[in-house]
């Protein structure tokens, strides 16, 4: 019997977020998606990456100098024994070599451990020798808030810093492709600004009209998107119906697309730290899903996010037209 999540966290009953529970539970259910974790040299993303691999989440092979793991893993208590080690001089080596462990077809997934977003991602998207494809790398929050009935997705709220319209495309279909991998049974994406009108003067409004279309005439599939929608109308159903919007998205939004990092990081944080929510987090567009995780995240955050990188990987698996190439 596989191990599960409730014996290395709270019980549902002691907590309030539990839906990431459910997202560890369900990607037990198939096997360990082989990830090369990149650098992890302090305590918690080694443990993190241990955690996951009892937990059957991941396969890791660990990706850095090959010393200083060893000292990391004796001075925290951790055993490493029986795992894969592949030395690296550095953080940037260490990046390097296991983008190469995904071209080599050795890893589904990548993990970030004790190095810097930019010195991953560098590696990632190297033209040459990264893991490019024909989308648009963007990143995305899944998000389990106190007191709404559903998880919230958010994108992008860490890698594109002001995107334009074509790069929007794939942002949203990035994350339209998620959510159907992390089973939604219908995705309703809302394209957000500060209004529900279409204003000249304020472009994500005229983008989030553009989007709509879009997907209208089948440029972006998967989904049904509205926008422009303020935050209020598109995730409450009395905000919507106050403001006379009809729509299936406005109030039951489940995908939120932000105009700019700065108010995606902005939104995500605020849910986070003023109402108390769980945020794992993905980068998609590459060839394989990539787990970024903050020195400032739970246990359970980072788990989530583990989670989320196995079943995409599943996905990806089950239905190999949906990789992206």
């Amino acid at each position: 019997m596989s191990e599960t999540l409730s014996q290395s966290v709270p019980a549902p009953a002691e907590r309030p977020h539990h839906r990431f529970e459910e997202l560890v539970a369900r990607a037990q259910q198939g096997p360990p998606v082989v990830t090369a974790v990149v650098h992890p040299c302090d305590q918690a993303s080694l443990e993190s990456a241990l955690e996951a691999a009892r937990l059957k989440l991941i396969q890791p092979i660990l990706v850095g100098p090959a010393l200083k793991i060893q000292q990391t893993a004796a001075r925290c208590g951790l055993d490493i024994a029986g795992l894969e080690v592949i030395d690296a001089e550095h953080s940037h080596d260490a990046a390097r070599k296991a983008v190469e462990q995904v071209r080599q077809g050795r890893a589904e997934a990548l993990m970030k451990g004790s190095l810097h977003t930019d010195e991953l991602m560098a590696a990632v998207v190297a033209r040459d020798t990264g893991l490019r494809t024909s989308r648009r790398v963007s990143h995305c929050f899944v998000m389990d808030v106190p007191g709404h009935p559903t998880p919230l997705m958010i994108t992008d709220a860490a890698v594109n810093i002001a995107p334009s319209l074509k790069d929007k495309v794939d942002i949203v279909q990035n994350a339209i492709d998620l959510a159907h991998a992390l089973g939604a049974a219908e995705v309703r994406v809302a394209i957000l600004s500060a209004m529900e009108t279409v204003n000249p003067d304020v472009p994500s409004t005229v983008e989030a009209a553009a989007l709509c279309k879009m997907a209208d005439r089948g440029q972006i599939t998967g989904a049904v998107l509205d926008g422009p929608l303020a935050l209020d109308n598109a995730i409450s159903p009395d905000a919507a119906a106050i403001k006379k919007i009809a729509s299936p998205v406005a109030g039951r939004a489940n995908v939120l697309v932000v105009p700019d990092l700065e108010a995606g990081n902005m939104l995500a944080k605020s849910l986070s730290f003023l109402a108390g929510a769980d945020a794992a987090g993905i980068v998609l567009g590459a060839r394989v899903p990539i787990v970024l995780t903050s020195r400032a995240d739970v246990e359970i955050t980072r788990l989530a996010s583990c989670a989320v990188a196995s079943l995409l990987a599943a996905a990806r698996r089950s239905t190999p037209s949906a990789a992206i190439h």
